[in-house]
């Protein structure tokens, strides 16, 4: 269930390991992609450029997969560019995301209250064998912090709700009001400047370009985790050939690969 895309890679060395959120441990905002892309391409379409819908589909998502791990914010900068390219006169980008955010809210309202009345195990909205992994992680000592594009408050929420925010001793972060204030970047640049890591030490893992892009740009390890949700059992396709192009070091369909991920990660138990 691990494909090796670089043989030879370890993670021997790590002592902190960064791990997205949406997509990678949590399954909540689960089909986010199926919410924005139609707003987007039925904004798009309404300017009348003579495109057709499949056309501005493969804008809209090239741009939203090259941005996602980044903050919500800046997709939608990406789409009011898009509008002005075309002739259009976008709206302040923040009122995109707002629009955004109540349609997935009205997706995801039903999984919140379940999580909150405790109706579901948190593992319903896990990627299959994240839990186990992240302990095995934290067992082995590493400093784990978990950084997402959702808004913090949204997401330190949902980390809670999931039973997952105890792992990370209060190193969970997204994105704020500031969104240039707060990147998965600006926290790595901050931890190796404050010297208290070597990029080498970093281990990753996500379900985006951007934290894989950020994890081997200082020369940590990232697995990508290019699981097909909902249901996590099989590669997305799609997903792998886009971290594998970011220069992901392995690839997973989730964690229930865990031992014979920890043993490419970790040979001969180093």
């Amino acid at each position: 269930m691990v494909e090796h895309l670089r043989p030879g890679a370890h993670a021997k060395g790590a002592r902190v390991c960064l791990f997205d959120f949406d997509g990678t441990i949590s399954l909540i905002r689960s089909g986010w992609m199926d919410v924005m892309v139609p707003m987007m391409v039925e904004t798009l379409l309404d300017l009348k450029t003579g495109e057709s819908e499949a056309d501005l589909r493969t804008v809209v998502e090239g741009f939203v997969w090259r941005l996602t791990g980044k903050q919500t914010m800046y997709q939608m900068i990406a789409f009011a560019d898009e509008i002005a390219k075309r002739g259009g006169t976008p709206l302040d980008p923040l009122e995109y995301k707002k629009q955004y955010l109540e349609l997935l809210h009205a997706r995801i309202h039903h999984r919140l209250e379940e999580l909150r009345q405790q109706r579901v195990s948190p593992e319903k909205y896990l990627v299959p064998g994240a839990r186990a992994l992240v302990e095995a992680l934290r067992e082995r000592g590493l400093r784990l912090y978990l950084a997402s594009g959702t808004d913090q408050q949204y997401m330190r929420e949902e980390a809670e709700l999931l039973d997952m925010a105890r792992y990370f001793d209060g190193r969970v972060y997204g994105a704020l009001d500031d969104y240039k204030a707060f990147s998965k970047k600006i926290l790595i640049r901050q931890l190796i400047a404050n010297s208290e890591f070597d990029g080498a030490e970093f281990l990753g893992f996500g379900d985006g370009y951007v934290e894989i892009e950020n994890i081997k740009e200082v020369g940590g390890v990232a697995v990508g985790v290019a699981t097909a949700e909902p249901e996590c059992r099989t590669v997305d396709e799609w997903k792998r050939q886009r971290l594998a192009g970011v220069g992901a070091d392995f690839i997973i369909p989730n964690f229930l690969c865990r031992d014979e991920l920890l043993h490419a990660l970790f040979p001969n138990g180093q």
